[in-house]
C-alpha cells in the first residue's frame, strides 16, 4: 500500500492472533486500510468482529502478528515498547468509552490541557483555549469533572487527546454512556476537529457516529468486510466491498446466502465481473 501525504495512519495485511488454552484466535486476517487526515472513520461490527484489536494496534499498545502499521508516516509495527510509547504519547490521542477513565478527578478542564500539552511536548496556552472554546467549554476551564455533566465530561476527553494536534486520534465507544441529543453534540464537536487536520478513527455500534462518520469500515470476522464512503459532490454514501491482497472479496450477509454450496461462476464480461450461483 503506497501511503499518501494527506493519510495520518495506514496498515497493511495486518494480522493479529492471540493464543490462549484452548488455542489461537485469529482477531484480524490480513486488514488494509488507510486513515486520511481531516476525516473521521466508523469501525463497525459485531462483538468479536476485530474492532477493538485494530484500535489496540494502531494505539501502539499491541504489535500485529503481521502487517505493517503506520502512524504519522513512522512505521510502528516492529518498534520496542518504548519507543511505541513515545509515539503513542506524541502522535495519537486516545478517548476511552466511560467518561470519568478519561480524566483526573481533581483537575480543572483548563489543568487537564496542560497536563495533555506537557506530555505530549505541546504546551500552547492559546490553543489549548482554542479547542476548548471549539468544543463549547470556553467558561468550563475551571470546572472539575464532577462539575461537568457526562457530555461535558468526553467533551474534555477529545480537547485532551487533540493537544498538539496528533495526526491520529482514537475512540473507544466515546458516545456508549451518552444520550441521543448528547452524543450527535459530541460528533458535531468532533467534526469540527477533524477540519484540524488530525484523523478521528471511532470504533462504535451507534447509529449516530456513523451518520456522523465521513467513512465506515466494516468489520466481519476479522475481515474488513466493506466500506461505505460519502460521495464528493454527491453528499450520498456509497457502498464497496473490499478486495484483499489475495484476491478475495467479502460478500454481504445477503449475498451470501444465494450460494449455499459456497461456491460461485465468475465471469469477466466488457469490464465488468458477475459472480452468480452454481
Amino acid at each position: 500500500m503506497q501511503v499518501e501525504p494527506d493519510v495520518a495512519a495506514s496498515c497493511e495485511r495486518v494480522v493479529k492472533i492471540y493464543w490462549s488454552d484452548t488455542g489461537e484466535v485469529q482477531a484480524l486476517k490480513g486488514v488494509d486500510a488507510a486513515f486520511d487526515r481531516g476525516a473521521v472513520t466508523a469501525l463497525v461490527g459485531p462483538s468479536g468482529s476485530g474492532k477493538s484489536s485494530l484500535l489496540r494496534i494502531l494505539a501502539c499498545v499491541d504489535r500485529p502478528t503481521a502487517g505493517q502499521i503506520r502512524v504519522g508516516g513512522a512505521d510502528v509495527s516492529a518498534l520496542s515498547r518504548s519507543r511505541r510509547r513515545r509515539i503513542r504519547r506524541e502522535r495519537i490521542g486516545y478517548v476511552f468509552q466511560r467518561p470519568s477513565d478519561n480524566l483526573i478527578p481533581y483537575l480543572s478542564a483548563a489543568q487537564h490541557m496542560r497536563v495533555a500539552g506537557r506530555i505530549r511536548g505541546h504546551d500552547d496556552p492559546g490553543e489549548a483555549l482554542e479547542v476548548l472554546r471549539v468544543l463549547g467549554l470556553g467558561d468550563r476551564l475551571d470546572h472539575e469533572p464532577e462539575q461537568l455533566s457526562g457530555g461535558e465530561q468526553q467533551r474534555l476527553a477529545f480537547a485532551t487527546a487533540v493537544v498538539g494536534r496528533p495526526p491520529l486520534v482514537l475512540a473507544d465507544e466515546p458516545t456508549a454512556e451518552l444520550d441521543g441529543d448528547n452524543g450527535a453534540a459530541l460528533m458535531e464537536r468532533v467534526k469540527a476537529l477533524a477540519g484540524r487536520g488530525m484523523a478521528f478513527v471511532i470504533a462504535t455500534h451507534d447509529p449516530v457516529v456513523m451518520h456522523a462518520a465521513d467513512r465506515i469500515l466494516h468489520l466481519r470476522h476479522g475481515h474488513l468486510e466493506a466500506e461505505t464512503a460519502v460521495e464528493e459532490g454527491v453528499g450520498s454514501r456509497r457502498a464497496l466491498s473490499v478486495i484483499d491482497a489475495a484476491g478475495r472479496i467479502q460478500l454481504p450477509p445477503e449475498a451470501l446466502r444465494l450460494f449455499p454450496g459456497r461456491r460461485a461462476i465468475v465471469r469477466v464480461e466488457e469490464g465488468e465481473v458477475r459472480v452468480t450461483p452454481p
